[in-house]
């Protein structure tokens, strides 16, 4: 089977032997899988044989041998730890939802990494009914994620994103759309962050008491120094760290939650940018370079 492997010079499509499977998995024929910012850090860092890609939509081939999971045939969605750039992926039963007719297999792509972290960051803010919720880095994948699911949530949204997405942001649910986190109003209940440095630092000055501000990136790849005193007005203010590698549930559930409301038309991925999978270097080009809103899919055959 062909596999992207990523090497000093960069990832590449090449013939790799067939995974190995355990008991409790799937094999997947993958048909769509997305590309998260996180993955750029890591090809950078990982150039010596490594196999990336964590979202992947396809078709189960061969079923679980426990007899745990969907039949042969059916569309699925899944996020898989590592290895997922391929034409076949092994996919543990409890890591993969179903897919309805109503959701495309790109769509489906779209969902795991960004759609599973914008659902379990805005979890951490508690009831957000009636409450005011910041979301920086609106634009991206993530960003827009968290915007359309708090405002489904009834939260007052204040997207942070350049003026040109606008209208777009309102459209999925924004109450309001600011150029600059520094530019929100005071006493948000909920700040779901994840562009650091100079944002998180006004993040920090725009929570309410007792409110929550949620770490869950760092696109800018910035610090931040902060110290107590930045807590002053502040008072009970929560920072927490979100990392979606140990969160302690498996995907399936949650990633049902989302496939469920793209199907009922109440969750809608943006796919920036759609293309096949032999055009991977240029879509990494594009991510790296910010030129994408939304999501960026791949698909194989």
């Amino acid at each position: 089977m062909r596999a992207v492997v990523n090497t000093p010079q960069g990832p590449v499509i090449r013939e790799v032997a067939e995974p190995e499977r355990t008991a409790n998995e799937a094999l997947v024929a993958v048909r769509a899988f997305s590309v998260n910012r996180g993955e750029l850090a890591l090809l950078a860092a990982r150039t010596q044989d490594w196999r990336p890609g964590q979202d992947v939509a396809g078709l189960v081939i061969e079923p679980a041998a426990d007899g745990t999971g969907p039949a042969r045939g059916t569309r699925v969605v899944a996020q898989v730890e590592q290895a997922g750039w391929a034409e076949l992926v092994p996919v543990r039963t409890d890591r993969l939802a179903v897919l309805p007719g109503a959701v495309s297999i790109e769509q489906a792509a779209s969902l795991p990494v960004a759609g599973l972290t914008a659902l379990r960051v805005l979890r951490l803010g508690g009831d957000l009914l009636g409450r005011r919720v910041l979301i920086t880095g609106a634009n991206g994948g993530l960003g827009r994620f968290q915007t359309e699911l708090a405002a489904l949530a009834g939260a007052s949204v204040t997207a942070v994103a350049a003026p040109v997405h606008t209208k777009e942001l309102i459209a999925l649910g924004a109450t309001e759309v600011v150029a600059n986190t520094a530019d929100a109003a005071d006493g948000q209940h909920l700040v779901a962050e994840s562009v650091g440095g100079d944002s998180l630092a006004a993040a920090l000055s725009r929570v309410a008491p007792g409110g929550t501000v949620v770490v869950c990136g760092t696109s800018s790849g910035a610090k931040t120094p902060i110290d107590i005193y930045d807590f002053i007005g502040h008072e009970g203010a929560r920072l927490v760290s979100y990392l979606s590698y140990a969160h302690p549930q498996p995907p399936g559930p949650d990633l049902g939650i989302l496939v469920d409301l793209v199907a009922t038309d109440r969750l809608h991925p943006t796919l920036g940018l759609a293309a096949d999978w032999s055009q991977l270097d240029d879509v990494l080009a594009a991510l790296q370079q910010r030129r994408l809103s939304g999501k960026a899919v791949l698909t194989i055959g």
